[in-house]
This record gives structure tokens, sequence and C-alpha cells, in this order.
């Protein structure tokens, strides 16, 4: 869709019976090789992905990457955005799922949510509508996600600079970002970490057909060879 008003025709002209999957830059997710069925929304950076600062507070589009917001933040002077520069993903996924890193997580950023629903109607959520949990939000699954609008808190930018800094040096160090791999895999449980269970089960290294459980970071799962999304998917079962 080229904008708002175009996803909204579209929804209006989709049956309710036909399943529509929306995705933005498919950073952390497995396509099954049989396709997706029904239709699918990619929401592009041209027409959802326009950032602008008001205040204290940052707009910007569902089709934004993560690490653009924490540009945008830098740039303004606002604090509490760091977290983004290390996840590899667009705002929309992080909104759904809410997504965190580095002890932050969306959910303490955000005001509010523009989605648009299967009839094609404009909605704006609070965030006490989202029902944000741990990467889990009980927004309607049928919303999809356009724009949002996050609060930050004047800081100075070398300190921001230098949060960043530790965020990618982190990534750098402690995850395979230069392998094949759609970044973490299994949400941490109430104890522990996942990639500490996965190797303490002796996963570590673990392969299945063409994929192979990150012998750097136990919770990635790689495509080291020709994968397919049976083979990863196996892996992860």
């Amino acid at each position: 869709p080229a904008d708002e008003d175009d996803l909204a025709v579209l929804m209006r002209a989709v049956p309710e019976v036909v399943p529509v999957t929306v995705i933005g830059l498919g950073s952390n997710m497995l396509i099954r090789d049989g396709g997706v069925p029904g239709v699918v929304v990619r929401l592009s950076a041209r027409g959802f992905g326009k950032v602008s600062v008001e205040g204290n507070r940052i707009r910007a589009g569902a089709a934004l990457a993560d690490r653009r917001l924490a540009a945008a933040a830098l740039e303004a002077e606002l604090g509490g955005f760091a977290f983004y520069h290390g996840i590899p993903g667009g705002l929309g996924g992080a909104l759904r799922m809410n997504a965190g890193a580095n002890g932050t997580e969306t959910c303490e950023r955000v005001v509010e949510i523009v989605a648009i629903d299967r009839a094609g109607e404009r909605h704006v959520l609070s965030n006490a509508d989202m029902g944000y949990s741990y990467r889990h939000s009980d927004a309607d699954r049928d919303l999809i996600f356009i724009e949002a609008v996050f609060e930050g808190e004047p800081a100075e930018p070398e300190d921001l600079r230098m949060q960043m800094d530790a965020v990618q040096e982190h990534r750098e160090t402690a995850q395979p970002i230069k392998s094949r791999t759609g970044g973490s895999t299994f949400k941490n449980p109430d104890s522990g970490k996942a990639g500490q269970l996965i190797d303490a089960a002796g996963c570590r290294g673990l392969k299945v057909g063409g994929a192979q459980v990150s012998e750097m970071h136990c919770n990635f799962l790689l495509n080291v060879e020709d994968a397919t999304a049976h083979d990863l998917e196996l892996l992860g079962e």
C-alpha cells in the first residue's frame, strides 16, 4: 500500500474469510516452504517510514527500522531509545510483540498507536489499550499498526552515543549478527535465559539439515547451508 488511505481501501476490499499477513522488515519471521495463504501486506518505508519530533515525543511510521528511531532520538537529544539501536527489525513488529533489549521494552516508550482494522477503519490506541507484557501485546490480531508516538526525556548527545555504542558492542561480541539468522528465537522463561537452557540441554551446535543452533549464542538458529523453513522449524521444535 502506498499510504494509510490505500491500505484502508485494500482492507475494505479483502473478504473477511481471506487471511491477511502483515510484514515490515521481515527480520524475525520464518516463512514456511509452502508459502503464506491469503494476502500478504508489506508496509514500505516510503509509505509508512516517516519520522518527526514534537518536543519530547517522536512520531514514527510502523515501517521505520528500529535503528532509525534510535538515530532520530539521538539527533533530537532524547534519551530512552538507545536499546532500539540493537534490534534488527521494524517498529510495527516492535509494537506488536513489545520488543526490547538491554533492559528496556517498547511499552516503556509508547504513548499511542494508530492502526487500521480489517474493515479499513482507523483506530488510535493508548499504551494501556495494548495490554503489554513480556514480548506480548493483547491488541486485536486484525489490527495493522501504521504509526506510533513515543516519548523520551532530554539527554546529552554524548551520553546517548555511548549507550548506543555499548548496545552495538554487546551485539557484535555476544550475538552471531553476521550469520544468516532470524534473531533470538525463544522468549526467556520466568527464571533463567533461553540460550543458557538450550546450552545446558546439550544443544549448542545441534544441526537439522542446513539449520544449526549457534555456537556463539544458543538462542540463535542459523542457516549454515541451504536450510529450508522446515529444517529451521524442526530444529526449533
